[in-house]
Parts: structure tokens; sequence; C-alpha cells
């Protein structure tokens, strides 16, 4: 495993809920990042971010660690749950409640 895995790997287990977004979840840069980050801050769900934007070495590491092409990504749990799509189809069906409600991050 390279070094950017090896740090991505230990981001997500260090905390419970983060997202690798294109900007913060204060300012985020593209929509798909901030349709994730409205829906979690809806949710009131306490997580983290990684801004790719800021390391293009994270924002290829990311896609390659997760097999997943796009930005965002959504981790729980040390476990991808997906990108904006799958996201927001989650939460329209009521199973990302479940996914994020049942863990201990719950404020």
């Amino acid at each position: 495993m390279s070094e950017i895995q090896e740090k991505i790997k230990k981001t997500i287990e260090t905390h419970p809920v983060i997202l690798f977004m294109k900007g913060s979840k204060l300012m985020p840069v593209c929509g798909f990042s901030g349709k994730v980050v409205e829906i979690l801050n809806q949710m009131d769900i306490e997580f983290e971010t990684r801004d790719v934007l800021q390391d293009e070495e994270l924002r290829q590491g990311i896609k390659e660690y997760s097999n997943w092409p796009t930005i965002p990504q959504l981790y729980v749990e040390g476990k991808f749950i997906g990108g904006c799509d799958i996201v927001v189809q989650l939460y329209e069906e009521g199973k990302l409640e479940d996914i994020l409600w049942t863990k201990p991050q719950q404020k």
C-alpha cells in the first residue's frame, strides 16, 4: 500500500464519519459536495471533511482507495457508503438514517 493509501486508511479509521469532498463543510466548492454536506447537516450528524482540491495526491488517492471515480465520497465507520447520487438515494429511501444513526457519532 502506498504512503497516500496508508494516510487515507488511517484518516478513515480515525473518523467515524468522513466526507472526502471539494471544499469544506463550511464552504463546499461543488454542488455534489454541497448536497451531501446539506444532508448530513439536516440529519444533525457530526462529521469530518477532507478537501481534495488542496491535495492532488489525496484527490487521486481516494479514487484509487475506493475504486470510485468521483468526489464526494462518504465513509461511515470505515465503510465506503458512496458518492452524491448514492447518498441522496439512501437519504430519500430512509436508509441513510439507519446507517448513520445507529453509530456512536450521533449527537
